[in-house]
């Protein structure tokens, strides 16, 4: 009753206004109906702690003594300018960027208004009732892609966009985050991460829970402010370690010898297959990039956690399994079942006398609209443009909806984007470890004639390195994870030699020809000739050429200074940020306040964020994941059987054992992922 008393004394402007963002038809809207509403409140509101606070889909900026991600110092958002001017020009080095740190923003009585009414008049399967725990259940792979309905595993964007609505939702009191374990990389971590800890700073609660306890589920539930496990959790905080299989003996007893070029001495691409143990130039970068991992786990833990580095290392050397020693030491909160937090919940909001706990799950939150809530932007629009997985140049017959880049349809996308005026900026989304180099190239030369038009800002994920590396190198700004795996400006290409083979089985090929160079790809029933053998070194020494060149340009380097980081190796994204291959350090939040600081909208002002790769998926595909959510059909078979078909040409592309580091790889697929190499350096 008291809600609809005040509609009766709106004006008939206000009613219309109010009946314009409900999306109200008659006879309903007419009762919204009589003098203007006074103005609604600058979208500015100083904080106590002198920063710039904006919407949760806005950037801030930091404050005059802050420091961002990279350990740069920032002078943007306190510097005296007037509200709705844009931030002022970096320094003349280029390093100054916002940080796009979150602050809880407060909302006016005009918006508080509209998201009653909005909450009020929501449909009955998106509502949510008051005093609700939002649960959610991380588990497997993570994708970086928008994913649909009939889309099997978790979205990384929606996950994030859940811990945002759950923050200014005031049916949420908090979160109950059940981890399981997890299959994506540090970089996909970090991400979550940080929306835990945004999330907190709406004073709401987050609780985890854990049965199956290692590194990466440690690191994530450390950041909440409670920690559960079950008394028979399963604890392997060991330390962490990089593994990879070598087939080389294995083949050369099968009377297989692959014979691979490739240009960069730590470009491994292709060792698996072609070696018997690791090269000292691979083993010495897979021993940096662990070393900073694990550098990187004990410092977070440590902060989190509130001990010192060497406690951290001690507890893990001591092999720990006991999840009583874990309560004793301080790392957990409580041994608890489940239904004994469920429990505790409902006694803490009150909730004792319900038959059970007021909760709604991920899959209905993930219904709630965030225009809902409040948070349906402002008239600029920064289009979202998401590369996830291997690199080819077109779609197959055994291709799937979401399984890769495929180029003929990225680069429409991109060309549509182009042409459109109502994008003020575009952030280019990459977690790729690379694929074909022509389909790379060309993909990168749309975005380059992209970025021409208007800024183009590359945030990487957990992995863009190789060809995922040649598609950000086109980008105007390029921002990474601490963690993201990236670099490896190298080139591979390679074939079988199955001479042995075919003679101990007895078969025979015969080839017909004319030129030269005719049987170069089909006669792999013998070794290649010094004529053949030279021109494939040639052309992948072409390759490898542009590819250095252009990213010596893009970067603003000499070729000798690319050279001496490019060689194949991977670097941390920290490490390429030092080395100058990346701009900054920081995850999607910031890569959209320097997209608006470089598209010249104020850092105050909300804008619209548009996904340019929302998924369409046709019926085919439709029926495909229905029957991949009922049977559990590996991602990876299917890959495997896709890479069969189209595989050929120079690859740009890092190895599975990179692909492991970063988490995209499950414990029971390294024989499949090696068979994937296998096909894709044929």
């Amino acid at each position: 009753m008291s809600s609809r008393i005040p509609l009766l004394k709106l004006s008939q402007r206000c009613r219309q206004s109010l009946g314009s963002l409900l999306g109200l038809q008659p006879p309903l809207a007419a009762l919204l109906r009589r003098s203007p509403p006074p103005p609604p409140p600058p979208p500015l509101f100083p904080s106590t702690s002198g920063r710039l606070c904006y919407s949760p889909i806005r950037s801030l900026a930091s404050t005059a003594d802050g420091v961002n991600d990279a350990g740069r110092s920032e002078r943007i958002g306190t510097d005296g300018n007037p509200p709705n001017s844009p931030p002022p020009p970096p320094s003349a080095s280029g390093l100054d960027y916002p940080t796009g740190e979150f602050e809880m923003e407060g909302f006016g009585w005009w918006r508080r208004l509209v998201v009653k009414l909005r909450l009020f008049f929501a449909l009955p399967w998106v509502r949510v009732e008051k005093g609700s725990v939002l649960k959610m259940q991380l588990r497997g792979k993570i994708s970086d892609q928008l994913t649909t309905h009939f889309s099997s595993g978790l979205s990384l964007p929606q996950i994030c966009e859940n811990f945002m609505k759950a923050a200014y939702d005031p049916r949420i009191s908090g979160i109950y985050l059940h981890i399981e374990p997890l299959n994506c990389g540090w970089g996909k971590l970090d991400e979550i991460r940080r929306h835990v800890m945004n999330f907190k700073k709406s004073g709401k609660f987050i609780i985890s829970y854990v049965p199956v306890c290692r590194e990466k589920e440690y690191y994530l539930a450390c950041a909440c402010g409670e920690f559960y496990v079950p008394p028979s959790a399963y604890v392997a905080l060991y330390g962490l370690t990089i593994q990879s299989a070598f087939l080389g003996g294995v083949l050369e007893k099968a009377g297989v010898h692959p014979e691979v070029y490739r240009i960069g001495k730590y470009k491994s691409f292709g060792d698996q297959l072609s070696c018997k143990s690791m090269s000292s130039e691979v083993r010495e970068m897979l021993s940096s990039l662990l070393d900073n991992i694990y550098e990187n786990w004990l410092e977070t833990v440590s902060s989190s956690q509130g001990k010192r580095k060497e406690e951290i290392v001690d507890f893990l050397n001591s092999g720990i399994y006991q999840v009583e020693k874990l309560k004793e030491g301080g790392w957990i909160t409580n041994i608890m079942y489940d239904d004994e937090v469920m429990s505790m919940l409902k006694e803490r909001l009150g909730q004792k006398k319900k038959k059970k706990l007021l909760m709604v799950d991920y899959s209905k939150y993930s219904r709630v609209k965030k225009s809902t809530l409040g948070l349906d932007g402002g008239r600029e629009q920064i289009a979202i443009i998401r590369a996830s997985g291997n690199i080819t140049r077109t779609r197959g017959p055994l291709s799937i909806a979401g399984s890769g880049i495929m180029a003929e349809q990225l680069i429409e996308k991109i060309r549509s984007i182009r042409d459109s005026d109502r994008y003020k900026a575009v952030i280019l989304r990459i977690d790729s470890p690379g694929g074909d180099a022509l389909a790379s190239d060309l993909i990168w030369r749309e975005i380059k004639l992209l970025a021409a038009s208007k800024p183009v800002i590359a945030s990487m994920s957990d992995v863009a390195a190789s060809g995922g590396y040649y598609l950000a190198m086109a980008a105007g700004t390029i921002l990474a994870e601490k963690l993201t795996l990236t670099g490896s400006i190298g080139v591979v290409r390679g074939r079988f030699s199955l001479n042995k083979l075919y003679g101990t089985i007895d078969l025979n090929k015969e080839i017909l020809s004319r030129g030269q160079y005719a049987e170069l790809n089909v006669a792999e029933q013998r070794p290649l000739r010094p004529h053949e053998s030279e021109l494939l070194a040639k052309c992948t020494q072409y390759a490898y050429t542009q590819f250095r060149d252009k990213a010596a340009l893009s970067r603003s380097m000499t070729v000798d200074q690319m050279e001496e980081v490019a060689q194949g190796r991977v670097w941390t994204g920290k490490e390429a940020a030092s080395k100058g291959l990346v701009d900054a350090i920081g995850g999607f939040s910031r890569a959209v306040a320097i997209a608006k600081y470089k598209a010249k909208i104020p850092h105050d002002k909300q804008v619209k964020l548009v996904e340019a790769s929302r998924p369409s998926p046709t019926l085919p595909e439709r029926l495909g994941g229905i029957v991949n959510s009922l049977f559990g059909l590996d991602m990876a078979v299917k890959e495997v059987m896709q890479d069969l078909t189209f595989s050929d040409g120079v690859q740009a592309r890092s190895d599975g054992i990179l692909l492991d580091i970063a988490g995209n790889i499950s414990e029971d697929n390294h024989v499949l992922h090696l068979i994937k190499d296998c096909l894709g350096s044929s």
